[in-house]
C-alpha cells in the first residue's frame, strides 16, 4: 500500500467528485486506512447534524459533503462507477446512486479480482534454454494465449521476449472492457528509459488486468507462463483467431527459428561463435554492449502482424 510516486499517483476519491480541489491518493485507495479520508469524513458527518437541527454552516468547512452525496446530485453521465474512479475499469456510469451492495457489477467485479486464480503446474518443453510450455499457442508477436473456459483466454509474453529483454519495471495494459484488436499494440513493458509494445494475439474485450504483475512488473520476466500472466480476454471469435497462432510443433518450429535467428544476430554483432546450440542466456539487451534496445526490439519484436 501507499506504494505511488509523488507525481504518479491517482486523484483522491474526494478530489474527484468535486468535494476539494486537489488531493492526490497515496493508499492505493484504502480510505480505511486514509487520515484525511477520516478527517473530511467526520467533517462531513458534523454538517450533516447541524443541517438536520437547521443550524447555519459557517465558515470553509461548511462547503464540506461526502463525495458520493457530491456525485448523486450529479448527471448520470457524470456519475462513474466507483471502479472507473480507481482506475481499473474503462468509463462506466453508476446506476445505484453508489449503493454498491446493491450491484451486480460490484459483486461480479468482486469476484473477479478477490478471488486470485491459481494456475495449474506447466509442462515445459525447451530450445536452447528458451522455455516453451505444452498447450499454449504463440503468436509473431511473441505473445501466447492459454484457453480457458467459455471462450476465455490468458494471455502473457513468452520466454523469449523476456530473455531477450531481461526484467521489466514497468507494465502498462488497458484497463477491463477494452476492446483489443489482433495484430494491434495492447501492452506496453518498460525497463529503465526504455519501452516495448507487444500485439495483441487474438481480438477480444479484457476482462482481467493482473493486479499482482502491474504492482511488480519484474513478475512477467520471472514467471512468463505462470504468475506473469497479463490479461484474460472474452473472445467471441476464438477459432478463427487460433488459426492465426503457433501450435505444439508449429510452436517448436516458430521458436527454433527465433533462436536461430538471435543466434546469428549476436555473432554478426559480437564476432563471437554464437551459433553452436548452446543455452541463452537471460538478458541479451544487458550482455550486448553494442546493441542497442531499440535495434533489438525492431529486429526481434514485430510492431504488428
Amino acid at each position: 500500500m501507499g506504494n505511488h510516486k509523488k507525481e504518479d499517483a491517482p486523484a483522491c476519491l474526494w478530489m474527484q467528485a468535486g468535494v476539494v480541489r486537489q488531493k492526490k491518493c497515496f493508499k492505493e485507495f484504502d480510505c480505511s486506512a486514509c487520515r484525511f479520508d477520516h478527517s473530511l469524513t467526520r467533517i462531513c458527518r458534523s454538517n450533516q447534524a447541524l443541517k438536520s437541527q437547521q443550524n447555519a454552516l459557517k465558515g470553509k468547512k461548511a462547503g464540506f459533503v461526502f463525495w458520493k452525496d457530491k456525485l448523486r446530485n450529479a448527471p448520470l453521465a457524470k456519475r462513474p462507477c466507483i471502479h472507473h474512479m480507481k482506475g481499473v475499469i474503462e468509463f462506466k456510469t453508476c446506476p445505484k446512486a453508489y449503493h454498491c451492495i446493491d450491484c451486480e457489477f460490484d459483486q461480479y467485479f468482486n469476484d473477479q479480482f478477490k478471488v486470485y486464480t491459481l494456475l495449474q503446474p506447466v509442462q515445459f518443453e525447451e530450445i536452447s534454454g528458451i522455455c516453451l510450455p505444452v498447450g499454449y499457442y504463440f503468436s509473431p508477436g511473441h505473445t501466447w494465449i492459454k484457453i480457458e473456459d467459455n471462450g476465455m483466454v490468458r494471455m502473457g509474453i513468452d520466454d523469449f521476449a523476456t530473455r531477450l529483454l531481461g526484467r521489466f519495471d514497468r507494465l502498462s495494459a488497458p484497463l477491463m472492457g477494452k476492446k483489443l484488436t489482433r495484430g494491434k499494440p495492447a501492452v506496453t513493458l518498460a525497463r529503465g528509459g526504455h519501452r516495448v509494445s507487444f500485439p495483441a494475439p487474438v481480438n477480444g474485450v479484457i476482462t482481467e488486468v493482473n493486479a499482482h504483475a502491474r504492482r511488480s512488473p519484474g513478475l512477467v520476466s520471472q514467471a512468463p507462463y505462470t504468475d506473469g500472466w497479463i490479461l484474460t480476454l472474452y473472445c467471441p471469435d476464438l477459432k478463427e483467431d487460433l488459426k492465426t497462432l503457433f501450435f505444439m510443433d508449429s510452436s517448436k518450429k516458430f521458436m527454433t527459428g527465433c533462436v536461430t535467428h538471435l543466434y546469428g544476430f549476436i555473432e554478426a554483432h559480437t564476432q563471437l561463435a554464437a551459433a553452436d546450440g548452446g543455452t541463452l542466456l537471460p538478458d541479451i539487451h544487458g550482455n550486448l554492449a553494442n546493441v542497442s534496445w531499440e535495434e533489438l526490439v525492431e529486429e526481434f519484436i514485430p510492431r504488428a502482424f
